[in-house]
C-alpha cells in the first residue's frame, strides 16, 4: 500500500509519539541503556521539523522505531495517523527514511535500485516514477552506472531517491548532508524545499546547526533520551534572551568603562568593545548612552543575534 497524500481528510500531525521509551538490555557486564525516556513529540503536517541532539542522544533510535527497524519498549507512535503496532505495513508505507549510512548494493545501478525498492513497496510498474526521481536528484546520466562507481555525494542523493519511490507523505533525513560538498548540499536542500512545498512533511536530523536554523519551522532537542526543548525555531532562539552589541570606537581606549561592569563586556581591541546583554532587561540605547557618558567616541555599532548553536549548547549542558 502506498500512502495517500491527496485525501481530503489529512491528519493534523504527520508524526505523533507519546511516552516512547526504549531500553536496550545489557550484555555480559554491560549495563542496560535507556535510549529513549518517555518521549513525546508532535510533528505538524507540512512542516520541516528538526530533531537535534548530541551523538548518543536517542535520535537514531527514535527514527529506527518509526521505520520499523527497532522494537520500542513502551509508548505509542503514529505516522500519518497510523499506529505503528496495529497497522505496521501501512505505517511503513507512510514514511521514507534516508539513513545516515551509505548502504547501497555496489552491483546495482540507480535505475535497478529504484525499481527494486518500488517493487518492495508494492508500487505497480505503471505507477513507478524511476526516471522522474532520478532526474529530480540529478542522477539521470548515472542511471545505468554501478553504484560502486558513484561519488559520495551521488550515493547520498541515490539514498534520497530510494526513499521517495513510494511517494511517502513523511520523509526522514538522517544526517543527509554528511560528507556532501556545499554545491550538492544546496541542490539537495532546494529539492527538499520543493518536496515540502508540495506537501511532504520532512523530519531532519543534522549536526549542521545553521542548516536546521535556516530550514526548520520547528525544532526539538533531545539529550540523554529526553526531549529538553520542543518549539518553533523563532521561539527557541528567543528563549536565550541573549544578544551582543559591538561598539567600534573612533579613538582607542586602554580599559573598559566601570559602568560596563553590569553587562558581559569585553575589550577585544583598543577600538572594539563587545557587550553581551539580555534584551528583556537592557535596551541597546542604554549601552550606547553609558559608553557616551564614559567618554567613548563611538564611530559605529553592530548587533549579533544568538543562533541555534547557542541554544543547543545551553539546552544540552543544562539538561
Amino acid at each position: 500500500m502506498v500512502a495517500d497524500k491527496s485525501s481530503a481528510t489529512l491528519p493534523a500531525l504527520a508524526v505523533e509519539v507519546k511516552g516512547l521509551t526504549k531500553l536496550y538490555k545489557g550484555r555480559g557486564n554491560s549495563p542496560a541503556k535507556l535510549a529513549l525516556n518517555n518521549v513525546d513529540l508532535a510533528i505538524p503536517r507540512g512542516s520541516i521539523f528538526g530533531l537535534l541532539g548530541p551523538n548518543g542522544a536517542g535520535k537514531s533510535t527514535l527514527i529506527n522505531i518509526l521505520a520499523g527497524l527497532v522494537v520500542k519498549t513502551s509508548g505509542t507512535a503514529r505516522i500519518w495517523d497510523i499506529d505503528i503496532d496495529r497497522q505496521p505495513r501501512n505505517a511503513r508505507a507512510a514514511i521514507g527514511v534516508v539513513p545516515q549510512e551509505l548502504n547501497l548494493d555496489a552491483f546495482f545501478t540507480p535505475r535497478q535500485a529504484l525499481e527494486l525498492q518500488a517493487g518492495l513497496y508494492g508500487v505497480p510498474p505503471a505507477e513507478r516514477r524511476t526516471m522522474e526521481i532520478l532526474e529530480a536528484v540529478r542522477l539521470t546520466d548515472k542511471a545505468d552506472a554501478y553504484s560502486r562507481t558513484l561519488s559520495g555525494g551521488m550515493r547520498r542523493r541515490l539514498l534520497v531517491a530510494k526513499a521517495l519511490v513510494h511517494n511517502p507523505p513523511v520523509l526522514v533525513l538522517d544526517e543527509p548532508t554528511a560528507g556532501v560538498d556545499i554545491e550538492l548540499r544546496q541542490q539537495l536542500w532546494a529539492y527538499v524545499r520543493g518536496l515540502n512545498a508540495a506537501g511532504t512533511t520532512v523530519l531532519l536530523t543534522t549536526h549542521y546547526l545553521e542548516e536546521a536554523q535556516e530550514l526548520c519551522d520547528r525544532i526539538a532537542i533531545i539529550h540523554q533520551g529526553k526531549v529538553t526543548a520542543d518549539d518553533t525555531t523563532e521561539a527557541l532562539l528567543a528563549r536565550l534572551d541573549s544578544k551582543k552589541v559591538i561598539l567600534h570606537l573612533a579613538q582607542p581606549v586602554e580599559a573598559l568603562p566601570p559602568s560596563f561592569g553590569q553587562w558581559h563586556a569585553d575589550l577585544k581591541t583598543p577600538i572594539r568593545i563587545d557587550v553581551g546583554y539580555r534584551p528583556s532587561a537592557t535596551n541597546v540605547l542604554q549601552i550606547v548612552a553609558a559608553g557616551q557618558a564614559a567618554g567613548l567616541a563611538i564611530a559605529d555599532l553592530t548587533t549579533e543575534e544568538s543562533d541555534l548553536e547557542d541554544a543547543f549548547v545551553a539546552l544540552t549542558q543544562n539538561a
